[in-house]
């Protein structure tokens, strides 16, 4: 477990964002003093409560969602040979994904190590992003009745399977690696 943690905390990514905020604090203290870093601080405490107690329970969704799929059912309908019906399926389940990204990448990470392929899972990605029903039940409905979204997923609903199309294409000039995970 402690090599598993060294590994996250010594990724480059995190290297380099670290720095990031390390560096921005420093400028920030240069420029404005303490108290300025410490309300910089304080001003985020409730985002970061937020993101620390969500990361565990979506990892812990993923995990719970790999472990019931099983690998065959996965990459029956949205494995590699799965072709449109999976780009399909995936269109259908990303707009109805409900949730924001704490929800959708735990379920494309489960799905990615039971054996789905990039494609569909670009595709779901896309298709929550444009398409989700949540968003317009929650938010633009409410705000500015039906019209306007169903004008707008009636304009994009061709977007996520275009999208998907398009990554099978870059995928068999560029194959992703293994799927990841072992069960």
């Amino acid at each position: 477990m402690l090599a598993y943690l060294k590994s996250i905390v010594w990724d480059r990514l995190f290297g380099v964002v670290a720095a990031i905020a390390v560096l921005s604090g420093v400028i920030l203290f240069e420029l404005r003093g303490g108290d300025a870093v410490w309300k910089a601080l304080l001003a985020n405490e409730r985002v970061f409560l937020i993101v620390i107690s969500l990361v565990p329970a979506a990892l812990m969704l993923s995990a719970l969602i790999e472990v019931m799929l099983s690998r065959e059912m996965v990459e029956k309908w949205l494995g590699v040979g799965s072709g449109f019906k999976g780009i399909m399926l995936a269109t259908f389940a990303g707009a109805f994904v409900p949730g924001g990204p704490f929800l959708c990448f735990p379920i494309v990470l489960a799905l990615y190590r039971a054996g789905a392929h990039w494609t569909p899972l670009i595709t779901f990605v896309s298709s929550w992003s444009i398409l989700s029903a949540m968003r317009i039940i929650v938010f633009e409905a409410p705000f500015v009745g039906f019209e306007l979204p169903l004008v707008r997923i009636l304009s994009c609903i061709w977007v996520p399977p275009v999208i998907g199309l398009t990554a099978y294409y870059i995928s068999r000039i560029f194959p992703p690696p293994e799927s990841g995970g072992t069960r």
